[in-house]
């Protein structure tokens, strides 16, 4: 397995969806030029988050995956010899549009995607009014430098995608996301929703051995201040690079990805899994 560069750009958008992939790209090529070989964007990238509100004009932002901001990524991957994992609007379908993370190996080829599985519907996350349900399964991408695995912003809240996904053969969990306060809520509300946000993505890593790779947004948008925040964990869940809540940035962290077995060895979790007993958890709720 081996050690592995892997770089996060945390950004803010603005309403100009191709100053945002310009944007994006140069952050890649800063990314690439600290050495990153995997680099992954934020959920959404390409737009403001757009579904804080129900509004059908929106569905414009939409486009077709592998389609044109996949185009230019791979030509970018390509000069560079880095992957890149890209969180995008896309539109299947006349009426059909899902929230899907594009991943492109190092030489340019699209080597697939991954649709939202789980969706949300909170005030100002109305994610419902826009993506239809993931279908396509949990997966993993086989690039260049190592195996991953991406979920998407929501999926984070769910260890079942977690476990999945690593069941699949990931080495590394990636969740590209788009999440924030909003800025009516007290400091003490703030911290314990991060905090909360945080934890139960270090305990994929911890309950599964494998790192785990989070990138979040920054700016204030439509009354809510994104949190930042992006961070690594190795995979007994303690924090390798935690980013601000309020600032831009590109870093870009090795990650040893022989720590699983070391980790794994130690702690057995996977040994010790009695699946012969998991059957209820497909069930949405047992009878007492």
């Amino acid at each position: 397995m081996g050690k592995v560069q892997v770089g996060i750009v945390q950004m803010t958008c603005t309403a100009g969806k191709h100053e945002n992939l310009q944007k994006a790209i140069a952050k890649v090529k800063e990314a690439a030029k600290k050495g990153a070989q995997i680099i992954c964007l934020q959920e959404l990238f390409t737009s403001l988050y757009f579904c804080d509100v129900e509004d059908h004009a929106n569905f414009l932002l939409a486009e077709t995956v592998p389609g044109p901001s996949t185009n230019e990524l791979s030509k970018i991957a390509a000069e560079w010899g880095v992957v890149i994992i890209a969180s995008l609007f896309e539109k299947r379908a006349q009426g059909l549009y899902h929230n899907t993370t594009a991943i492109i190996d190092a030489d340019g080829a699209y080597l697939g995607k991954y649709r939202k599985m789980h969706i949300p519907d909170d005030p100002g996350f109305y994610e419902k009014f826009y993506f239809t349900p993931g279908d396509l399964g949990y997966k993993v991408f086989k690039t260049k430098f190592a195996t991953i695995g991406v979920l998407i912003c929501w999926d984070q809240w769910y260890p079942e995608a977690a476990r999945i996904t690593t069941l699949m053969g990931a080495e590394i969990l990636f969740y590209p996301t788009a999440i924030g306060w909003a800025n009516t809520q007290d400091e003490a509300t703030n911290t314990e929703q991060y905090n909360a946000w945080q934890t139960i993505q270090r305990s994929h890593s911890v309950a599964n051995g494998v790192h785990v790779v989070s990138v979040n947004r920054v700016g204030e948008e439509a009354g809510v201040k994104f949190w930042g925040g992006s961070f690594f964990s190795n995979p007994f869940g303690s924090i390798i690079y935690q980013a601000s809540h309020n600032d831009e940035e590109v870093v870009v962290q090795e990650l040893d990805l022989d720590k699983t077995d070391f980790y794994r060895t130690h702690w057995p979790f996977l040994r010790d899994r009695r699946i012969d007993s998991y059957s209820p958890i497909t069930k949405r709720l047992l009878d007492e």
